[in-house]
């Protein structure tokens, strides 16, 4: 179902309009002089992934090699020391 609503209805409704599309999966084309401007309407399903997709991705992931922690310890070293943040001064 549509209904049509401007948005000073909208505003009125507030309170009541939300649970309507939530509950009942109203759908409102809010209007403003006359023109549509927005909808209101249930999410529907949100798209994501699993957490056994996400092990199974991973799980195709080969590892870092034994040299891996070296490189890192390696890169970590060669940056320059940070100065204190202003604030503190």
């Amino acid at each position: 179902m549509e209904t049509k609503i401007t948005a000073t209805e909208l505003s009125e409704g507030l309170s009541d309009i939300p649970n309507r599309v939530l509950y009942r999966g109203e759908k409102f084309v809010i209007e403003h002089n006359g023109d549509a401007i927005a909808v209101l309407a249930p999410a529907g399903p949100v798209p994501g992934v699993t957490a056994r997709e996400v092990a199974k991705r991973l799980g195709d992931i080969a590892l870092p090699g034994d040299s891996f922690a070296d490189d890192l310890e390696a890169a970590q070293a060669s940056q320059p020391r940070a100065e204190a943040p202003d604030w503190r001064n």
